[in-house]
């Protein structure tokens, strides 16, 4: 979509602090954290939401998407837990309408307390 800012940046117009990138997702860094460690984990396919995950091909993305979560809290060392977010929808606090997680962590020293304020 040419007006999706995570389309923009996984195509490269935009620039971002990648963490972690293959075939069908990018990993980044987030631009306004709400947690010491903050990254999103977007496909590289556009789809607004997880509410459109409805057809069997997005199976696949979505394992993606969650291995990818995984794959990089592990290796910036979020070792002791993350928080996994995924907005969807407008009531649910979705603001950029191109399926992403969140991954939020503590990091040392502090750990991810209950209270989170809202994520994108």
């Amino acid at each position: 979509m040419s007006d999706c800012i995570f389309c923009k940046i996984v195509a490269g117009t935009i620039p971002c602090r990648k963490i972690y990138e293959d075939d069908y997702v990018l990993a980044f860094h987030d631009i306004n954290p709400a947690a010491p460690v903050h990254f999103l984990v977007v496909p590289k396919m556009h789809v607004a939401s997880l509410a459109d995950c409805v057809a069997e091909h997005h199976a696949g993305l979505l394992a993606r998407v969650m291995l990818a979560v995984a794959k990089v809290a592990r290796d910036i060392g979020l070792e002791n837990g993350y928080r996994t977010i995924i907005n969807t929808g407008e009531d649910g606090g979705q603001t950029v309408f191109h399926l992403h997680a969140h991954g939020l962590g503590g990091g040392k020293p502090r750990p991810l307390g209950d209270a989170l304020p809202a994520a994108n």
